[in-house]
């Protein structure tokens, strides 16, 4: 089964981020922004670990009512979050990046 792909990228503040891409090219998972590349390549190793069990996603709600999904570590440190979704879209998201969390097609985009 094709997976998606992981793209690790410099945001606008010099900060590091990633995105857990699925295989119709659309982000499924955003993380949050790291000082250094090391710690971004080790929250993309956390989504590969954590990813892909379902007990490890928490579905919340945003204050216009639009669901979204956050993935935690173990730790219960949030790791990323979804795009807000439709409310039978989310689980269909959440799925998606339990399918896709173990790619090991890392893309680096930094350079």
């Amino acid at each position: 089964m094709a997976q998606g792909h992981y793209e690790l990228k410099v945001a606008k503040d010099g900060q590091f981020m990633f995105n857990l891409i699925a295989t119709n090219g659309q982000v499924i998972l955003t993380s949050e922004l790291y000082k250094t590349k090391a710690s971004a390549q080790n929250g993309i190793a956390s989504v590969q670990k954590n990813g892909v069990d379902e007990k490890n996603f928490e579905f919340r709600m945003t204050k216009s009512d639009q669901p979204y999904f956050v993935l935690k570590a173990a730790n219960h440190q949030e790791i990323g979050r979804s795009q807000y979704y439709s409310s039978q879209a989310a689980q269909k998201g959440m799925e998606s990046v339990m399918n896709n969390a173990s790619s090991e097609d890392i893309r680096d985009l930094t350079a």
